[in-house]
C-alpha cells in the first residue's frame, strides 16, 4: 500500500495529475471474464492502462448485483495500479472506512445516493481516499457548483447505470463541455471521468468535449485484443 499513500501525497500537491498522461483509461472490470480475474487483471497490469475501474452495484440504487469487498480486497492483492472504485449504492456513507480499509484509492458515490453531499465527501478525504461524485444522464452539472472545488473527480455518466454494454447517451457530450467550463471557472482541480458506452469510435469527441478519463468495459474486455484495445484508446 506504500505506493499508493505515495500517490496520494503526491496528488495533494497535484504533482501526480501533472504525471497522469492523458486520456487516462480506466478499464472496468465488471466486464471481465470472472472465471479468468486473475489473469484478467494481470492483463490490465501489463497493459497501458491507468487505473482499474470497481463497479459497485446494492440491487437498490440500480437495478443489478455486481460484487462487493472479499472481490475487491482480492482486485488489490493482484493489481499494481489505482483502483477506481464507483459505489452505485444507497447510503455509501456507511461503508466508507471499509473500502479504504481494503484498499481503494480513489471513491466515487452518486450525488442522487447521497441526502449529505458535503459530509461524505469530506467522510472520504478524512479517511485519506480521492473523492469523486457521479451524476446520471438526468442530473444537472450545475448540482455540483457548491462543491466542485473539493473534488478531485467528477464521473459523468453517459448511460444509465446499472448494467454494461448501452449505446452512449450523445448529450453527454454537452454535459462534459458545460462541466469543463464550471471546473474552470471555480478554478477547481477536479478531472472529469466519463462512464458508459466508451469505444474507439467515440473516444476523440469525448476527450475533445473535455474529459480527462474515460471508463472503458464491453470495449476492452470483449475485445479480441484487450490490451490493443487499451492502447487505440490511449492514442485517440
Amino acid at each position: 500500500m506504500i505506493i499508493f499513500e505515495h500517490l496520494l501525497l503526491l496528488w495533494s500537491k497535484n504533482i501526480f495529475k501533472e504525471m497522469c498522461v492523458k486520456p487516462i483509461i480506466a478499464p472496468s472490470l465488471l466486464s471481465a471474464d470472472f472465471n479468468r480475474l486473475g489473469e484478467e487483471i494481470q492483463m490490465l497490469n501489463r497493459s497501458e492502462a491507468d487505473w482499474i475501474h470497481l463497479d459497485v452495484m446494492d440491487g437498490v440504487f440500480v437495478p443489478n448485483i455486481s460484487f462487493g469487498m472479499p472481490v475487491i480486497k482480492a482486485v488489490r492483492q493482484l493489481a499494481e495500479k489505482p483502483l477506481d472504485t464507483h459505489l452505485m449504492i444507497v447510503q455509501p456513507e456507511r461503508y466508507i472506512q471499509v473500502f479504504k480499509e481494503i484498499g481503494c484509492d480513489l471513491l466515487t458515490v452518486h450525488w442522487e445516493a447521497c441526502t449529505h453531499l458535503h459530509r461524505t465527501i469530506a467522510q472520504i478525504k478524512e479517511n485519506d481516499m480521492l473523492v469523486g461524485v457521479a451524476l446520471n444522464p438526468h442530473t444537472p452539472v450545475s448540482s455540483l457548483e457548491d462543491v466542485i472545488q473539493d473534488l478531485d473527480l467528477v464521473l459523468i455518466m453517459s448511460v444509465n447505470p446499472g448494467f454494461g454494454g448501452q449505446k452512449f447517451i450523445s448529450r453527454s457530450l454537452h454535459r462534459i463541455s458545460e462541466l469543463r467550463k464550471m471546473i474552470e471557472r471555480n478554478n477547481s482541480n477536479a478531472l472529469i471521468e466519463v462512464d458508459g458506452g466508451v469505444n474507439v469510435d467515440n473516444m476523440k469527441d469525448i476527450i475533445n468535449a473535455g474529459a480527462d478519463a474515460v471508463v472503458a468495459g464491453n470495449a476492452v474486455f470483449k475485445s479480441e485484443n484487450p490490451e490493443e484495445t487499451i492502447q487505440k484508446l490511449k492514442q485517440r
